[in-house]
């Protein structure tokens, strides 16, 4: 106890937990797990597959936090999954990212209610996602057949350049 006091503070993660955008507000979460600032940018993703209902759609595979105790704090990378585990096993971990959550469905979908799901603390409760299947219209056409259409639209057969 008495040597624990004598740690420096930047030698202790400060835990500290804010939001930091990915790509739209609310869809990351800060968290500052280990000592000099380093720690978890958690990525809050939405699940509206369900008519009306907006619920958080998890990934334990966050961005590595760095200059999380600066002020430009940014992320690069990927964190482990023990990581993820011990950050959402924190009570104001998922309070913060409950909010999160429910500010990013309020965002994304305002018509839908917000239905909590917590997010994942084992390995054994990760869920593969699953990815609608690619249909014909999805895949990208032939870049050949592309350019051959493209020549016919052009100059089409019959008619005589100027």
């Amino acid at each position: 106890m008495v040597l624990a006091g004598c740690v420096p503070a930047h030698r202790h993660p400060s835990w500290s937990i804010f939001a930091l955008q990915r790509r739209l507000p609310y869809d990351g979460l800060a968290v500052v797990s280990q000592p000099d600032g380093y720690g978890l940018h958690i990525w809050v993703d939405t699940d509206t597959r369900d008519a009306g209902v907006c619920k958080p759609r998890w990934s334990p595979d966050p961005a590595r936090l760095f200059n999380g105790n600066g002020t430009a704090p940014f992320s690069s990378g990927l964190a482990s999954r023990s990581e993820f585990f011990a950050a959402v096993a924190r009570a104001d971990v998922r309070r913060a990212l409950r909010q999160q959550s429910e500010a990013l469905c309020q965002a994304v979908a305002p018509r839908s209610r917000f239905s909590w799901v917590e997010p994942p603390r084992h390995e054994k409760e990760v869920r593969a996602r699953a990815y609608p299947m690619l249909e014909g219209e999805d895949l990208l056409s032939d870049p050949n057949e592309v350019e051959r259409r493209e020549g016919q639209l052009l100059n089409p057969p019959g008619v005589a350049e100027p």
